[in-house]
Protein backbone atom coordinates (compact mmCIF):
# COMPACT_ATOMS: atom_id res chain seq x y z
CA UNK A 1 0.00 0.00 0.00
CA UNK A 2 1.31 3.34 -0.91
CA UNK A 3 1.37 6.07 1.41
CA UNK A 4 2.15 10.22 1.12
CA UNK A 5 3.47 11.50 4.90
CA UNK A 6 3.38 15.14 5.28
CA UNK A 7 5.68 16.92 8.13
CA UNK A 8 4.38 20.44 9.61
CA UNK A 9 7.90 21.35 9.11
CA UNK A 10 7.89 25.04 10.94
CA UNK A 11 7.06 22.84 13.98
CA UNK A 12 9.26 19.69 13.85
CA UNK A 13 12.17 19.70 16.45
CA UNK A 14 14.02 17.26 14.85
CA UNK A 15 14.32 15.02 17.53
CA UNK A 16 14.62 12.61 14.89
CA UNK A 17 12.20 9.42 16.53
CA UNK A 18 10.41 9.53 12.97
CA UNK A 19 13.39 8.67 10.81
CA UNK A 20 14.36 5.52 13.42
CA UNK A 21 10.96 3.94 13.44
CA UNK A 22 10.63 4.12 9.77
CA UNK A 23 10.69 0.31 8.22
CA UNK A 24 11.45 1.64 4.85
CA UNK A 25 13.97 4.37 6.00
CA UNK A 26 13.07 7.17 3.99
CA UNK A 27 12.91 9.88 6.52
CA UNK A 28 16.04 12.20 7.60
CA UNK A 29 16.35 15.66 9.49
CA UNK A 30 17.30 17.91 6.34
CA UNK A 31 20.87 19.74 7.68
CA UNK A 32 20.34 22.27 4.99
CA UNK A 33 17.23 23.74 6.42
CA UNK A 34 16.79 25.09 9.16
CA UNK A 35 12.74 26.12 10.79
CA UNK A 36 11.73 28.93 13.18
CA UNK A 37 12.89 26.99 15.89
CA UNK A 38 16.02 26.70 15.16
CA UNK A 39 15.75 22.75 14.30
CA UNK A 40 16.18 21.10 11.55
CA UNK A 41 13.18 19.60 10.36
CA UNK A 42 12.32 15.60 9.02
CA UNK A 43 11.44 15.10 5.28
CA UNK A 44 11.38 12.35 2.86
CA UNK A 45 13.25 11.36 0.35
CA UNK A 46 11.52 8.97 -1.47
CA UNK A 47 7.75 9.12 -1.41
CA UNK A 48 6.96 6.80 -3.63
CA UNK A 49 8.69 3.96 -1.13
CA UNK A 50 6.30 5.04 1.64
CA UNK A 51 4.20 2.02 2.29
CA UNK A 52 1.67 4.27 5.01
CA UNK A 53 2.18 2.14 8.02
CA UNK A 54 2.30 5.32 9.90
CA UNK A 55 5.12 4.42 12.56
CA UNK A 56 6.56 8.10 11.79
CA UNK A 57 3.22 9.36 12.48
CA UNK A 58 2.16 7.67 15.71
CA UNK A 59 5.97 8.37 17.26
CA UNK A 60 5.70 12.10 16.91
CA UNK A 61 5.58 13.69 20.43
CA UNK A 62 4.33 16.68 18.93
CA UNK A 63 1.76 15.27 16.36
CA UNK A 64 3.50 17.21 13.42
CA UNK A 65 3.16 14.16 11.01
CA UNK A 66 0.17 13.02 8.93
CA UNK A 67 0.13 10.28 6.93
CA UNK A 68 -2.04 9.10 4.22
CA UNK A 69 -2.74 5.82 2.40
CA UNK A 70 -2.91 6.48 -1.87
Amino acid sequence: MAGRVSFRQDRCKGCGLCVHVCPVKIIFLDDTKTNRKGYHPATITEMDKCIACANCARMCPDSIITVERL
